[in-house]
């Protein structure tokens, strides 16, 4: 076994990298990510060959050069024995060589190796652990961990999971879900592969497909670096390469349980009672310092059962692998005072998932590789009412949480020929398909009501008139997504280089994706402001509420659309080996994305894209003791799906204000006297169609990123290797949309630009709002009203009355200390001084949870960008990591693992400056709370400590084949909010009760029993 986890865990030492020469090759089709192979090099005696031969029945022979190298690649994962051979006799041998996925195992023969030897072969063998730890042709930054190291470490069972492993891997914001951030990159700015195709989220970007634990071969973590073969990431990469079926029969099963009597819970939460500045009160003054959100009581359990099998159908020609995995988890967990409903929700969720991999060697030159995936994420359940005066439920009442299932399909071919000993081509084509159902028994026709605490008291029952309806959004039936896709890789050794070339191209096919408003098709949404004289929102003629201040909301919104995106890239890189001691990579890329509308009109078209990337690595002493390595490169992002939501085609989001002298048993206020002009929309999104050439700059660039990296990577003796690496990642540019541009007082930043050019500003069409690149100017071209063409004109940064452009910088100092695993213990600590620091966190809005990609509150007007400069929402300055195993007897092993780093930036949202303004009618959005100016980092939130630590006993009675084991996670208890409330007011002078109020908190204490049984 090779458990370690260091950037490409095997040695290139003094080899001949190849020279590949790629093809360029036409179609539509998919990312087909990271590496799922890896290579066998080194040196032998000129003339010989070498042959290596797997446990899944690959066998090749290759020739040893005159200077005396040879290379192997390309080569599925598994086990090898490599023989040298003379004459077409076995001289010697080495057995159980097995591979990284990446990266290249040197395996190196005696000269004077001859057929005198060859009786001796038997005692002659080399395992992983024997193979030195450092990779001398690694110029990238990853970590790859093996089914070994999963098998014994603590870890949550996903891929963000292990990857949080990786030095400057931090996790999301949990409005998100289950999300990393790379390197202080945004959460969806990351690529999700298995066995080469891309599982990314195909709407969002956020997060994506894994593979069940148990068929997990080796998973690799990108996080910086990688080569011109690989793309549309300027985040991190996540790569998994399922198991494959071998020579030999194997089947397993495990059965996890995580029982509520061992898991600890949250401590209750109170609403702040702090002393306000002058002129500023509570929305509800009575809460403060009462329960907030109850958590006594609140519990769930886990239990996850999953089984393998994989072996030959035929011997050396075909081989099945096949898992399934299902988790169930049932629970309770209340809501807060302040949601709607007051109420306690049962839940059930369930996460089956399935994996089946074909392996057909046709003969010793062909391969082909089918895979099946499938997984799936269903939740539903039910709601009892909870009584928080009184702290007691009071039973259920009608009232349901959404019951929604997410279920993908993935299916993957790949195709490989050994041409020649020098030529080999690999073309990969998949397709998938995700649905989204969402349901809600509880949706009767009735409209959600929202903030019910802030009914007006003087009316009988205010405070807790509510309906069935418990949630504001529903899914269109019927809403899938769809990619399909190919890759093409052609490479071509000669002498000292290896080029490779070729396609990676990629298609994604939305339909009915968005999202309507149940019940009717509106809410009510109830609100008080503290001073009744003061308009509630001016900017779009909305006066004020009068009386005690209460007023009613009516809302609507509906973003129900369908798009979708073509990606296509083609590269050349040249890996040279000037010298037995440096190597060169040398690669371009070129990538062109393309966005299309509801109506398949291109909106967005990126034209050329080239990234280069440069590399190098020196081997200091020729005995990969010591490497220097670096590297520079530029990374670009292509906009996801959604980001035609709300955005290329036609959205509704209005606002109606009302007074009520009355509220009838479901919620709904009664006798309404309208506050303005009737139904308002801050960014004008009154469900008009959209003129895609109108909404995004004619010139936009895409979102990229530069990034530079220097590095080394030392052994310490035979049993220790350390490292630096700094790394130092720049935006160059971002996309958000701007909203600034019409105003019904004629002050739109495109108005007054149209009208300093001496054009009627009436005379055209202008968006509520346009895609743009921030701090950068740009054109755009505006539909005449007339019909007779269209305007042509540039909007520059001052011209929006932006200080500043888009900044996003990073710099990062990552230190680790490693010991290889020695058949008895392998451990590794990491620790990264970091700071990420701007006014741009890339393509989301952390400290509200904001999902819109590139569409963010963030540079809709000049305001909102005051003070934004400062750390961003991924920064955190000091991360420290371990983890590892220690096998204490062959019955017993123990293994840990600890992360502790700094809090996250706080950020404080209200509204604008001393006299409480609103001058974009956004509410409570600025960067200013209590009259005062707030950059983001000012504070932070505490530190995050976990230590989770596992026990494992493998009787001998058993062979050592059932496994008995304890996992404790979070073993000290620590209950520290992740995320607080940062929106500081409900309107004007009005202070949220909730400012402040944790969102997301650290799960506490709980310990998972597991039962493994491998034959």
């Amino acid at each position: 076994m090779n458990p370690r986890t260091i950037p490409q865990a095997h040695v290139l030492r003094r080899s001949a990298l190849a020279f590949a020469l790629a093809a360029g090759l036409a179609g539509t089709g998919a990312v087909l990510a990271q590496a799922t192979t890896g290579a066998i090099f080194g040196q032998a005696a000129p003339g010989s060959t070498v042959q290596v031969t797997g446990t899944t029945g690959v066998t090749r022979q290759v020739p040893v050069g005159t200077d005396g190298r040879y290379r192997v690649g390309n080569l599925p994962l598994g086990d090898y024995t490599v023989n040298l051979m003379q004459n077409g006799q076995v001289v010697d041998s080495r057995k159980n060589v097995g591979l990284t996925v990446g990266a290249s195992s040197e395996v190196s023969f005696d000269a004077a190796a001859s057929a005198a030897n060859a009786q001796a072969l038997d005692s002659v063998t080399v395992s992983a652990n024997a193979l030195p730890p450092i990779d001398v042709s690694a110029v990238d930054s990853r970590t790859v961990v093996t089914a070994q190291q999963l098998a014994r470490l603590p870890l949550g069972r996903n891929a963000e999971s292990i990857a949080l492993l990786a030095p400057g891997v931090n996790p999301g914001a949990g409005y998100f879900g289950r999300t990393v951030s790379f390197g202080g990159s945004g959460v969806s700015e990351n690529a999700y592969y298995i066995n080469g195709y891309n599982t990314t989220d195909p709407l969002r970007n956020l997060g994506g497909v894994g593979l069940p634990y148990g068929a997990i071969d080796q998973q690799e973590i990108y996080t910086g670096g990688y080569s011109a073969m690989y793309g549309r990431s300027d985040g991190g990469v996540i790569s998994q390469v399922g198991k494959r079926g071998t020579n030999e029969w194997h089947f397993g099963a495990q059965m996890l349980w995580e029982p509520k009597f061992a898991r600890a819970q949250l401590g209750n939460q109170y609403f702040a009672n702090a002393t306000l500045p002058a002129g500023y009160g509570y929305t509800s003054p009575e809460l403060a310092g009462t329960l907030y959100r109850n958590r006594a009581g609140d519990t769930q359990w886990t239990r996850t059962v999953s089984a393998y099998a994989g072996g030959p159908l035929i011997k050396d020609k075909l081989f099945l692998f096949v898992a399934a995995e299902t988790e169930k988890t049932e629970g309770t967990d209340t809501n807060a005072r302040t949601t709607a409903p007051a109420a306690t929700k049962h839940f059930t969720y369930d996460l089956p998932k399935y994996y089946a991999k074909l392996d057909w060697n046709i003969n010793d030159s062909n391969i082909i590789e089918l895979t099946g995936i499938r997984s799936s994420d269903e939740r539903d359940g039910k709601y009892s009412t909870f009584d928080y005066d009184n702290r007691v439920h009071t039973g259920f009442e009608g009232q349901y949480p959404d019951s929604t299932k997410t279920s993908s399909t993935y299916a993957i071919g790949k195709y490989t020929s050994y041409i020649t000993d020098d030529l080999t081509f690999s073309a990969t084509y998949g397709k998938s398909k995700t649905t989204d159902v969402q349901t809600n028994p509880g949706d009767l026709g009735l409209p959600f009501i929202s903030h019910p605490e802030l009914q007006d008291p003087a009316i009988p029952g205010a405070g807790s008139l509510v309906n069935s309806t418990a949630t504001t959004q529903k899914i269109a039936p019927g809403a899938y997504s769809k990619t399909h896709g190919l890759r093409a890789d052609l490479e071509w050794q000669v002498g000292d280089h290896r080029v490779t070339g070729g396609i990676d191209n990629m298609k994604f096919h939305a339909h009915n994706e968005g999202v309507a408003t149940t019940g009717p098709g509106y809410d009510w949404v109830y609100g008080k402001e503290s001073d009744p004289t003061e308009a509630l929102v001016p900017g779009l003629g909305v006066g004020p509420a009068g009386g005690a201040g209460y007023y009613a909301r009516q809302a609507i919104f509906i973003t129900t659309t369908s798009m979708s995106v073509d990606q296509k890239a083609y590269y050349l890189e040249d890996k040279w080996q000037m010298t037995d001691r440096f190597l060169l990579t040398v690669g371009i890329r070129n990538d062109k994305f393309k966005n299309y509308n509801d109506r398949s009109r291109v909106y967005v078209d990126s034209g050329n894209q080239w990234a280069p990337r440069i590399g190098a690595s020196w081997d200091v002493f020729g005995d990969s003791s010591l490497k220097i390595y670096g590297n520079l490169g530029r990374y670009y992002l292509a906009l996801p799906n959604s980001v035609a939501i709300r955005g290329a085609s036609s959205s509704l989001n209005t606002s109606e204000y009302f007074t009520y002298t009355g509220i009838d048993p479901n919620g709904e206020p009664l006798g309404l006297s309208p506050l303005g002009p009737g139904p308002v929309s801050t960014n004008a999104e009154y469900g008009q169609a959209n003129d895609p050439k109108s909404i995004t700059a004619t010139d936009l660039k895409s979102q990229y990123q530069d990034e530079a990296i220097v590095g080394f990577d030392k052994t310490l003796g035979p049993d220790w290797v350390a490292g630096a690496k700094f790394t130092l990642r720049k935006l160059q540019a971002a996309i958000d949309d701007v909203c600034d541009d019409a105003n019904a007082d004629g002050t739109g930043k495109m108005q007054l630009k149209l009208q300093s050019m001496g054009i009627d500003p009436d005379s055209v069409t202008i968006p509520g709002c346009v895609i743009f690149n921030p701090g950068r100017s740009n054109d755009f071209s505006l539909a005449n009203v007339d019909g007779s063409g269209r305007t042509q004109f540039t909007m520059t940064k001052a011209d929006w009355g932006f200080a500043t452009g888009a900044k996003r910088k990073y710099y990062g100092l990552d230190l680790y200390l490693m010991h290889p695993f020695d058949g008895k213990w392998f451990g590794r600590i990491d620790y990264t001084f970091s700071k990420s620091y701007g006014n741009t966190e890339g393509q989301v809005k952390s400290d509200i949870g904001q999902m819109d990609i590139s569409k963010t509150q963030d540079w809709d007007a000049a305001a909102i960008m005051v003070n934004s400069n400062g750390l961003l929402a991924n920064d955190r300055t000091h991360q420290f990591k371990a983890y590892g195993s220690y096998q204490l007897t062959p019955e017993w092993m123990v293994s840990g693992s600890m992360r502790l780093t700094s809090g996250a930036p706080k950020s404080c949202l209200g509204y604008f400056g001393p006299n409480d303004d609103d001058p974009i009618s956004y509410g409570s959005s600025y960067h200013s709370c209590a009259g005062k100016l707030y950059a983001p980092g000012e504070k932070r939130m505490p530190w995050f400590k976990q230590l989770d630590v596992a026990v494992e006993y493998r009787p001998a009675f058993a062979d050592h084949k059932l496994a008995l084991g304890i996992q404790v996670f979070n073993i000290t208890n620590e209950r520290k909010p992740l995320l607080e409330d940062y929106t500081y007011e409900d309107d004007r002078f009005t202070v949220s009760n909730t400012y402040g109020a944790g969102l997301y908190y650290q799960t506490p204490r709980y310990a998972r029993l597991t039962a493994t049984y491998d034959f």
